[in-house]
């Protein structure tokens, strides 16, 4: 059965080292869009961080579609969410629990901005705010109000990455039962709101869009990516530089982010 829908991380699959796409990349895609092929952007940024590269490949308007937040959102590129999957304060309270297990930054994320209660703020959490077009909004935990929601949580390094493999390996199994958490790169930590994954809001936009999972192809290579690649029905493509895990459960692993791995795949299944 042919593709009709082809889901791209980006950080690490469809972006190079650079944090660009490459020309043949851009191009190969392009092609995939012109012949009919819906193509969807699915990342752990909110959309904010994802229209640059929705403009770079032509998407556009209430017929194109970005998973964002790690699968919590799915919105159409007029804005529109189609699907919503919100934590609220007593998860905040859960997660200020979990940052005491070790020195790291906490950041709540939301469609607006992101929110913190730290004072002061690592490398790591000012870059992902800037490179998602975000402000970083800071308050006392006693400011933040009862009725605060979010999308999706991150703990990353202040001043050293052995904090987070401190966090990963002590947080309970309480936290592992109750929320999706995950890791995209070994200087952070992810969480969302129990079955909110990448896997799940595709499988949800591909019904949407009347589209069969056997008709769905996905690209990826970290731990964000694994709920993608545990659905037998799709056809799943690694990046070389994805991490085992994802390779594991791959039906074929490509060239890496550097070398236009999504590129030489479409050309091998797809074009």
């Amino acid at each position: 059965m042919s593709i009709k829908l082809i889901a791209v991380d980006l950080d690490g699959t469809l972006l190079s080292s650079n944090n660009s796409i490459l020309p043949e990349t851009q191009k190969t895609l392009k092609q995939a869009i012109d012949s009919g092929i819906q193509v969807v952007l699915a990342t752990g940024r909110p959309l904010s961080g994802v229209m640059q590269f929705n403009q770079e490949l032509g998407l556009a308007g209430d017929k194109q579609y970005n998973i964002v937040f790690n699968g919590a959102v799915i919105q159409n590129l007029a804005g529109k969410v189609l699907m919503n999957q919100e934590m609220n304060y007593h998860d905040f309270t859960n997660m200020r629990r979990l940052q005491r297990l070790a020195h790291v930054n906490l950041h709540f994320e939301t469609p607006e901005c992101f929110w913190t209660c730290d004072r002061e703020l690592g490398v790591n959490l000012s870059v992902n705010a800037a490179m998602t077009k975000n402000i970083i909004k800071v308050r006392k935990a006693e400011e933040i109000p009862q009725d605060f929601t979010f999308n999706k949580v991150g703990f990353s390094e202040t001043d050293d990455v052995e904090e987070v493999e401190k966090l990963w390996n002590n947080i309970p199994e309480w936290a592992f039962a109750k929320y999706d958490v995950v890791r995209s790169f070994s200087s952070n930590i992810e969480i969302n709101i129990k079955d909110a994954s990448k896997g799940n809001a595709l499988i949800n936009l591909a019904d949407r869009l009347k589209i069969a999972p056997s008709q769905v192809m996905v690209f990826g290579d970290q731990g964000n990516d694994i709920s993608m690649f545990l659905n037998p029905s799709f056809k799943k493509v690694a990046m070389g530089n994805a991490i085992e895990m994802i390779k594991d459960n791959a039906d074929y692993i490509t060239e890496d982010n550097d070398h236009d791995g999504i590129a030489k795949a479409l050309k091998k299944f797809v074009l």
